[in-house]
């Protein structure tokens, strides 16, 4: 069977997790894979994923193969599968652009990006002499040329996209329309975690109203090691990324809270924390006869392995589409498996309509449309 071609834009902790995993669950029985969602989307199991190219920009990296570039500093996420094969994929120099934070030279270089001095390669040709088929893109956050720049290789490419990130490309009108006059699917924007801060923050708060407790305020706070949480502490990067996380909790809110009431977002850099992120969730509203109601939580998990299965299950969709002819955002999955798609919805409706469009006997619904109706009719 053909394997998926897959492009990875910035091997960092995410790309590693993602690596790891795909030789992790090869030659296991279906029954046991832990971690997944999906065993199989159309015809591919996880380690029917191949990588073909793969790009950063970091010294350590690039002309590293792939599977040496992963462990490189500044990497610091869980290694659960050390041994993996040779390949003959070395990791490319691509555009620096806006992808490396002034603030990271002040930090130590174990933690912090260190560019190198090789000329970024083409892009593009690159993908077409891969024959990529898609491209998850994992580049920093806030790093909105980045992002668009892989976006446009993409467009020029005829390669897909999962956009792991919140830079607004599947989520911005214009930009989807130009993957869907190119013919190319998308699946964006900014992975949720499997079990993450953003997807129990947003299932809670749908809970406290269906439950008929109005939610008067609410914070995330979350705290971490990796290059991640240290890129974000420059606030100007911050910024997509918070919109991302408070609009995620909105959009299950039958009333936005005012700005004042919620506050969502990366809050700090722990080095020793490495890949481990904490989050704290505090929520608060009022239940039979207004009596106070309080909800508390701490989680602790490690931040990339548990958006892995994620994309795994993105970067299948995507190839659906490929074969489908289908162009622009895939709705339902990029309502299922993102915090910033270009239609919210609960994630329970998202989730039926991208197991309709994964079997194949509902394709308009997974790529937008009629989705209000199912939305409304939750």
């Amino acid at each position: 069977m053909k394997k998926i071609r897959l492009a990875i834009a910035g091997v960092g902790n995410c790309a590693s997790s993602l690596v790891q995993g795909l030789e992790y669950y090869k030659g296991r029985n279906e029954g046991a894979f832990a971690g997944l969602m999906h065993a199989r989307i159309g015809d591919w199991g996880p380690s029917d994923i191949k990588i073909v190219a793969a790009f950063d920009i970091d010294r350590r990296k690039v002309g590293k193969r792939v599977e040496e570039a992963i462990f490189a500093k500044p990497n610091c996420t869980k290694v659960f599968q050390s041994a993996l094969p040779v390949s003959d994929i070395v990791v490319r120099m691509g555009p620096v652009l806006d992808g490396v934070a002034p603030h990271m030279a002040d930090y130590p270089d174990d933690e912090a990006f260190r560019p190198s001095n090789e000329e970024p390669v083409d892009v593009v040709q690159t993908l077409k002499e891969a024959k990529a088929e898609v491209l998850v893109c994992y580049v920093p956050v806030g790093s909105e040329e980045a992002g668009r720049h892989y976006a446009r290789a993409c467009l020029e490419a005829g390669v897909a996209m999962v956009n792991c990130i919140p830079v607004f490309i599947a989520s911005d009108p214009e930009w989807a329309e130009k993957f869907r006059h190119a013919g190319l699917p998308i699946v964006g924007d900014d992975i949720k975690s499997q079990i993450g801060a953003t997807i129990v923050h947003r299932t809670l708060t749908r809970l406290f109203g269906d439950r008929g407790v109005p939610l008067d305020r609410t914070y995330q706070l979350n705290t971490g090691g990796n290059t991640d949480f240290l890129n974000m502490k420059a606030l100007d990067r911050l910024k997509s990324k918070k919109v991302s996380k408070t609009e995620s909790v909105q959009s299950q809110l039958d009333e936005r809270l005012d700005s004042r009431n919620i506050h969502i977002g990366p809050s700090d850099y722990v080095p020793w924390q490495d890949d481990n992120k904490v989050a704290f969730i505090r929520m608060e509203g009022r239940g039979f006869g207004d009596v106070p109601l309080e909800l508390e939580l701490r989680l602790s998990v490690q931040d990339s392995p548990n958006s892995a299965g994620v994309v795994i299950d993105a970067v299948r969709c995507a190839k659906l589409g490929l074969e489908r002819g289908i162009g622009g955002p895939l709705e339902a999955a990029s309502a299922y498996y993102m915090k910033s798609p270009p239609k919210q919805m609960r994630d329970s409706v998202a989730c039926e309509l991208t197991d309709l469009f994964i079997r194949g006997n509902d394709t308009r619904r997974a790529v937008g449309e009629e989705t209000s109706q199912a939305v409304a009719g939750e």
